[in-house]
């Protein structure tokens, strides 16, 4: 009730410079870290439905390439992202070895070396586009980490200036100690509102990154098979025209 009737804001007021300053300070923190959890949680849910719907078609049709065209609606999704940078790759060795563009309709042919090299570009691409969805997630952590001390950082601050008060006034009642004490255990409510949902949202995260980066590894391994199967209907092509 006491909240409701206003005295908490009549104590956040009432406090001093330095405690107002950390209050602040979590302030920010909290509305920041708010922010970035409704960002974040677009984003996943998007990069997770895009995930889904690459998957359904991507395993329709015969050649690699040919299952790339309806999808081009989804080329800002990592997994498009991933399997169009090993298609690169692949097609520039292919043209490469052939000494020029591949003919329509060709399959791939690669060397061992250039499959590795194919597969290592995966794995570049795989990191980097989960390193763009890690952005702002060491803000979580870093607000989940450093709010409870802000927060303690003030209470001890507000209890520092209640035993001054203490000395000036020469009297160690309740009714002395009280009021000091409840603001400075404000700064200390102030970061744990801060620290618990930036833990919670930065824990989340994780999880999720996790799980798109296993998926896109798991993609990568799909798309070697793949690879792996056009280059040998490539050789068993040229065999049987030999």
């Amino acid at each position: 009730m006491a909240f409701l009737g206003g005295s908490v804001w009549a104590m956040v007021t009432d406090a001093g410079f330095f405690a107002q300053l950390i209050l602040a300070v979590l302030l920010c923190f909290s509305i920041v870290s708010w922010a970035v959890i409704f960002m974040k949680w677009k984003q996943f849910r998007r990069v997770l439905a895009d995930a889904a719907r690459f998957r359904q078609s991507f395993r329709r049709g015969r050649r690699l390439a040919d299952r790339m065209a309806p999808l081009n609606n989804l080329s800002q999704s990592p997994h498009w992202i991933v399997v169009d940078a090993g298609l690169r790759e692949a097609s520039a060795f292919s043209d490469q070895n052939r000494g020029g563009e591949s003919p329509p309709g060709a399959w791939y042919d690669l060397s061992p070396g250039q499959k590795q090299a194919v597969s290592d570009t995966l794995t570049r691409v795989t990191q980097e586009e989960i390193l763009k969805l890690e952005a702002w997630t060491i803000f979580l952590a870093t607000v989940g980490n450093a709010s409870p001390f802000l927060g303690l950082l003030g209470t001890v601050w507000g209890i520092m200036d209640s035993f001054v008060g203490i000395g000036l006034t020469g009297s160690a009642s309740l009714a002395v100690v009280a009021p000091g004490i409840a603001e400075a255990l404000i700064a200390t409510a102030a970061g744990l509102a801060a620290a618990i949902p930036a833990v919670i949202a930065y824990n989340w995260s994780v999880r999720k990154l996790r799980q798109i980066g296993d998926d896109l590894s798991n993609l990568s391994l799909e798309f070697l098979t793949e690879l792996t199967k056009e280059n040998a209907r490539e050789t068993a092509d040229i065999s049987r025209a030999v």
